[in-house]
């Protein structure tokens, strides 16, 4: 663990201060939450994108696009607007 200096308003401060009485902790471990929240994501969250992928490419032949794929995937009015 690493300690650094940060510099919060008075708004901030009052807010995690009541925050942190109300549920028994500490300032430092309601900022620690927050930040392994926001930069880390949860554990959850990252289980359940990863579930989300399992078995997405199920009944392909190969591990990659074929290069039709590719070809019906680039007909569209997308890629005819930029030709124009």
């Amino acid at each position: 663990m690493r300690r650094i200096w940060l510099y919060l308003d008075d708004e901030l401060w009052t807010v995690l201060r009541i925050r942190a009485r109300k549920e028994r902790t500490t300032v430092s471990h309601l900022l620690r939450e927050a930040a392994r929240d926001r930069y880390l994501g949860g554990l959850e969250e990252r289980r359940e994108a990863m579930q989300a992928v399992v078995g997405i490419r199920q009944g392909r032949a190969g591990p990659w696009a074929s290069s039709a794929d590719i070809r019906r995937l680039r007909r569209g009015s997308r890629i005819d607007s930029l030709r124009k």
